[in-house]
């Protein structure tokens, strides 16, 4: 598949025709105002609960108005649902919320980070605690801190290569370094926030614990200028696609002082997800080719092996036959992921057959037997997961089908009726029965209300395609930001990749910048002009206003202190067309200048 597609997905959407408000198969389409404001009272149904009942535990026990800490009292539940706020256009508590989190957030605390064990009591929870204090932390704060200017907040000298959220999340991902320092480069899935890695920790870590950091820790790198985090995360990636069977596939756990894999059941799903999810995200955020090109080779493998009439089911890694014929609801992100590198009809196929699961049911049972097409026993519950409603929102950007609408109308319908209670929205235990469980996972203000939102908001400004954006000047230069073509995290954290070249532009840059204002005015002037104007010979300054530019003696001075080779793309916005790149003190260079 040609690398073209790698467009971000504001960019996708304007190119790609929309039907918004075409009939259904009924004859009939939710109305997207109504659904907007029915998801939004849920929001606030949720939030407001927390607030009162259970802040500054991490999460709501909804069934007894109360808190509890799920992993490490960082109030995970208001980092999740700070991003939403503003997405719902409440900048006020977005405000409020940011300096909530500066006085009370510590991640100098004696407690484990764990993935392993959490997946010894519960397969389907692999992706949490270890994994989540970098999705759920680090990318919750690197979001909103790239969303503070457009909230208002008063930012600092520097911003966005500065301020503290940043540093909060540059605190938080060096507590997990540590964790990298493994012979085989790939990290252990528990580490201590105080002491690091404890002594005699298992070595045992599944695949998506290992491929899930790429893009909170490039976006870091680019912003801090430290690329030990972008390095550590790169390695670990590596090494993954390296330990790849003779077929192509990986497994579910590996043991990452030896390399060798410990649980071979390979899909698409939990303990696997997040890892080809980074590939591609990865790949767009930082317009990585070999990213791309390591995921489409997954693809053909997990297409060839894993794929039966568009479901997916789980195989031997090495042999390809089938283990497990069932489908779980973590691998409804699957369709939204195939539209993100331009799949879209088998992206429709796959998920079509999974909103048939949530209309028998009214939500996605965590397990499902496909020969059988009922639930799989002791898996049952649906914890109000968003992977569903996330390739729902994906595909009707792409595509304008009514039938996404018709999700999320019957998502919103389901969820009220059946997991609403007096302080909060429960997890359902069993959707055979809809009997609750005393848990909201922070997940539920993070990601299924903010997808929700999103599919029923089409003007929202994650959406925008470009038509609009915001000039910000840096101690490297001008800025660009708000554009658009915004990344999801796994959590649902937006990060805005523009971000990513704001902060680590260097002297080449702004030699060829220079360079090229020259080469341009030379066209359109006459050269005699400018021989009596000269500039410093030291690094680039803005000019006073056009017509400022140095002399050819004093440009050959400038040329002779120039690195022999550039280190990044010239420009690199791209979200940008290049009469938009070309930009200086807010005036644009056009062709008819």
């Amino acid at each position: 598949m040609p690398f073209r597609l790698l467009v971000p997905l504001g960019l996708l959407c304007a190119l790609l025709p929309l039907h918004h408000g075409a009939p259904g198969p009924d004859g009939t389409a939710p109305d997207p105002a109504h659904y907007r404001e029915r998801v939004k009272a849920m929001f606030y149904h949720a939030y407001d609960s927390y607030l009162e009942n259970a802040f500054p535990y991490d999460e709501l026990r909804p069934l007894t108005c109360d808190g509890h800490d799920t992993w490490g009292s960082f109030s995970l539940t208001l980092i999740d649902a700070l991003d939403t706020l503003l997405i719902l256009g409440n900048v006020s508590e977005f405000q409020r919320v940011v300096e909530v989190l500066q006085d009370n957030v510590d991640f100098d605390i004696d407690v484990n980070a764990s993935v392993f064990e959490t997946n010894i009591r519960d397969p389907n929870y692999m992706e949490v605690s270890f994994i989540r204090l970098s999705t759920l932390v680090v990318g919750g704060l690197l979001s909103a801190h790239l969303l503070s200017k457009k909230a208002g907040v008063e930012v600092e000298a520097g911003w966005p290569c500065s301020g503290p959220l940043l540093r909060m999340a540059e605190e938080a991902a060096r507590k997990l370094l540590p964790a990298f320092q493994t012979p085989t480069g790939m990290p252990y899935g528990t580490v201590n926030l105080l002491h690091g890695v404890n002594p005699g920790e298992t070595p045992v870590t599944c695949t998506a614990g290992i491929g899930t950091f790429i893009v909170e820790f490039a976006t870091l790198s680019s912003l801090t200028g430290d690329p030990v985090f972008e390095d550590v995360a790169r390695v670990a990636l590596m090494r993954l696609w390296e330990s790849r069977s003779d077929i192509g596939l990986v497994g579910n756990h590996i043991d990452v002082l030896t390399g060798k894999w410990v649980a071979q059941d390979s899909g698409i799903g939990a303990g696997v997800d997040s890892y080809f999810e980074y590939l591609v995200k990865g790949a767009i955020l930082l317009q990585d080719k070999k990213l791309m090109a390591m995921f489409l080779e997954y693809n053909k493998a997990i297409r060839n092996y894993t794929r039966f009439d568009d479901w997916y089911l789980w195989v031997q890694m090495y042999k390809g036959t089938v283990s497990m014929p069932v489908f779980q609801s973590l691998e409804a992100y699957w369709p939204g992921l195939q539209s993100l590198i331009g799949d879209i009809d088998n992206a429709m196929r796959t998920f079509l057959n999974y909103y048939t699961v949530w209309k028998q049911f009214g939500g996605l049972p965590e397990f499902y037997n496909i020969p059988q097409g009922y639930t799989v026993e002791k898996r049952e519950g649906y914890p109000l997961r968003p992977e569903l409603i996330e390739s729902a929102m994906y595909l009707y950007r792409a595509t304008g089908d009514p039938t996404l609408l018709e999700l999320g109308r019957d998502a919103v319908e389901s969820i009220e009726k059946i997991s609403k209670v007096e302080c909060g929205f429960a997890t359902i235990k069993d959707l055979r029965d809809h009997k609750l469980d005393n848990r909201m996972e922070s997940f539920f203000l993070a990601e299924t209300v903010k997808y929700l939102y999103l599919l029923f908001d089409p003007a929202n400004f994650i959406h925008n395609n470009g038509s609009t954006f915001d000039a910000v000047i840096t101690p490297y230069g001008e800025c660009i930001l708000g554009a658009g073509g915004y990344i999801f995290n796994t959590e649902a954290h937006p990060i805005d990749p523009a971000a990513l070249h704001c902060c680590r532009r260097l002297k080449e840059e702004q030699w060829e910048v220079e360079d090229l204002m020259r080469e341009f005015y030379s066209l359109k002037r006459n050269r005699s002009r400018f021989q009596k104007k000269t500039i410093s010979s030291g690094p680039w300054q803005p000019p006073t206003g056009p017509g400022t530019f140095s002399s050819p003696k004093n440009q050959d001075q400038a040329r002779e202190k120039k690195p022999a080779k550039q280190k990044i793309p010239l420009l690199s916005c791209p979200s940008q067309p290049f009469t938009s790149k070309l930009a200086l003190l807010g005036q644009v260079f056009l062709d008819s200048s």
